[in-house]
């Protein structure tokens, strides 16, 4: 009886232990895009991209956390998080992944669809899992997965990926992004994909289609990595625009002190000339 008893506090003891590790220890940092002064998406775009990505990342944050995530949030509320800051957040941390939410936008109002980035080679299949989950959910066209050297990507050190989650500038899709039935899709949608990142197939079985959940397929990517980073050149035509405003600034002063000093240095010289003359 002594070792029934004790056979059943060991099988109580490893269920605990099993249970404990079955639970996720990959930190996932949420980079919820722009913030604070900065809006996001283009000049006079009616829905503020700053207002959607926080929203998702915050439906995402309960998602996962109810899944067992250890969540990090680079922002919380409407402040502005400089990217330098964002990316430090993301590399403090060894055994985690970035995901940085944001929503597209084009002059052009048809544009649409969903859109996943990703950098290094080790970000692929996070993005191929997310990508495959958020696209096959939303009721926008697939626009694929692309790699590209936005700095948040390029400088993490971590499986790091960006979510274009629709156009904010087509009327559809910003209607959905308002929508907080949608917000929630997209929140777990990504969520899944995160999940199941380790899914996701080989390469030599990246075009099957995923059977019974065991796999998930790598999704093929358009490399655009020739592209700049717009967030980085918005950022240099600001400090350029601050520097030649502040050489103006400094050009005008010097004129003027220059322009005084002739003015000075002509009177002193009219005063001077009489005593020359004198003398």
């Amino acid at each position: 009886m002594r070792r029934f008893v004790f056979t059943l506090a060991l099988a109580g003891s490893f269920i605990a232990t099993a249970a404990e590790s079955s639970q996720p220890s990959t930190v996932v940092v949420i980079d919820a895009g722009h913030g604070g002064f900065d809006r996001g998406g283009i000049p006079g775009q009616r829905v503020p991209e700053k207002t959607m990505t926080l929203d998702v990342a915050q439906r995402l944050k309960a998602v996962l956390t109810a899944y067992g995530y250890p969540v990090v949030m680079t922002r919380d509320s409407d402040m502005f998080v400089p990217l330098g800051t964002r990316v430090a957040i993301a590399n403090s941390y060894r055994d985690a992944i970035f995901v940085c939410i944001h929503f597209n936008a084009a002059r052009r109002g048809s544009a649409n669809g969903i859109e996943t980035y990703f950098y290094s080679s080790q970000s692929l299949p996070l993005a191929s899992a997310i990508h495959y989950y958020v696209a096959g959910g939303a009721p926008t066209p697939n626009r694929g997965v692309r790699r590209r050297g936005f700095y948040v990507l390029r400088k993490t050190t971590i499986p790091a990926v960006l979510v274009e989650c629709g156009f904010l500038t087509n009327a559809t899709e910003a209607n959905y992004a308002q929508s907080s039935a949608y917000q929630q899709k997209l929140a777990e949608e990504i969520g899944r994909g995160i999940r199941e990142r380790s899914l996701v197939a080989s390469t030599s079985t990246a075009n099957r289609l995923a059977a019974n959940n065991t796999t998930v397929p790598l999704q093929p990517f358009i490399d655009q990595t020739h592209y700049r980073d717009p967030d980085l050149v918005r950022s240099k035509h600001r400090k350029r625009s601050s520097k030649s405003s502040s050489k103006s600034t400094s050009a005008t002063r010097k004129h003027s002190s220059d322009a005084d000093s002739e003015k000075r240095s002509s009177t002193q010289k009219k005063k001077s000339a009489p005593a020359q003359t004198e003398n």
